[in-house]
């Protein structure tokens, strides 16, 4: 079962608010998915995802597939149970990553053949085993094979990637056998806009369940990136999700809810509190700093998760620099906390259309440390 309303849009590339449905659960949108790539977010557990407000997490196909192996996970009842996660999960296909192993692997109209970054071991995915391996791991919503086309790249090669990915997408679609699990394409294109318009609209014509914009953030200037999108996003079907694949920081979260886009997901929330940094409404915190040895105040003082009413940056700091686990788990929980409660204030602006005020403010907090103005 996969079902979305757009309950909100003042047009093809502004703000919307909606809903996906699911047999395990509905996820307003603009939603952002904690990322638990191999079939855990770091540090934390389900029962604290739910707390803090997560609907929907991502899961990668692609290291469960190595690591312990989708077999393995499905005589242990699917990815839900194993996890113990009885939410919907998004599977990425692993595409990325594939083809991040440039010196592993060797891409043809076929599929790709890679090396594995484990152990050496050769592998060989397609979009038709792609869309299986997901099927089989039980998972509410897949992620078509695609390929991601590095930045910089010739035009030439960013145009085969482009027309390669269409053609995988339709060879997932035919080969998808459970209808109640979404799938998405990939829009690829590279940095040309009027190819990544082409491929939305050639994708389109396809009526897949949503779409997501990949090939993004991959070391290209930020309004490049939101070129892109807003080249992109007016092209898709309204009445689908939009997902931006890997972005971003906070700031990124609100240029991409103001072009349209429904889900994001990105590492950076737990990778950054594993490297103790905090985001907070006045900017990013980087805790080790001896500044904050003796502070007593909360990382933020506008936020009200369980870190921030209990414990003090001189204390996080201490447990930071003396490398203790609980650091790595109070600094996850409040960067995914505040990440999940960007998107609730977000939906709640767009609701009372006033989200572009609500922009103007999110910046000006930057800009002023988190303290009020006026």
């Amino acid at each position: 079962m996969f079902e979305f309303s757009l309950n909100k849009s003042s047009g093809p590339a502004a703000p919307r608010l909606g809903e996906i449905v699911t047999a395990r659960g509905v996820v307003p949108t603009p939603a952002f998915m904690p990322v638990g790539t191999y079939g855990t977010v770091k540090t934390l557990t389900p029962e604290e995802l739910r707390a803090m407000g997560a609907g929907i997490i991502l899961s990668n196909m692609y290291h469960l597939y190595l690591r312990p192996g989708v077999e393995a996970v499905a005589q242990l009842g699917g990815l839900h149970r194993f996890m113990h996660w009885d939410g919907p999960i998004l599977t990425d296909s692993g595409g990325f990553q594939v083809f991040s192993l440039a010196p592993f692997r060797k891409v043809s109209d076929a599929g790709v053949t890679f090396r594995s970054h484990l152990d050496g071991s050769s592998h060989f995915l397609d979009p038709e085993k792609v869309v299986a391996l997901q099927e089989a791991l039980g998972v509410d919503l897949m992620i078509c094979l695609d390929e991601c086309p590095g930045y910089p790249a010739p035009e030439d090669e960013v145009r085969r990637a482009a027309a390669r990915t269409l053609e995988w997408a339709r060879r997932s679609r035919a080969a998808r056998k459970n209808p109640e699990a979404a799938l998405f394409p990939v829009v690829q294109g590279g940095m040309l806009p009027e190819l990544r318009r082409e491929q939305a609209q050639a994708l389109r014509e396809l009526n897949f369940d949503g779409y997501a914009l990949g090939g993004l953030s991959v070391g290209e200037d930020k309004e490049l990136t939101w070129e892109m999108v807003a080249a992109t996003t007016p092209e898709l079907p309204q009445d689908k999700p939009r997902y931006l694949m890997g972005v971003g920081t906070p700031e990124d979260l609100v240029a991409g809810v103001a072009l349209g886009v429904d889900m994001f997901d990105c590492v950076l929330p737990t990778r950054n509190a594993r490297n103790g940094m905090a985001f907070t409404n006045g900017g990013r915190v980087v805790i080790k700093n001896a500044a904050y040895a003796l502070d007593p105040g909360p990382l933020d003082d506008a936020c009200d998760c369980y870190t921030c009413r209990n414990y003090s940056r001189g204390y996080l700091r201490h447990l930071y620099v003396s490398r203790e686990i609980l650091a790595f788990r109070l600094l996850t929980f409040h960067n995914l906390y505040y990440y999940l409660d960007l998107m609730v204030k977000m939906r709640q602006a767009i609701a009372a259309d006033r989200f572009a005020a609500f922009r103007r403010e999110f910046h000006q907090n930057r800009l002023n440390g988190g303290k009020a103005s006026g």
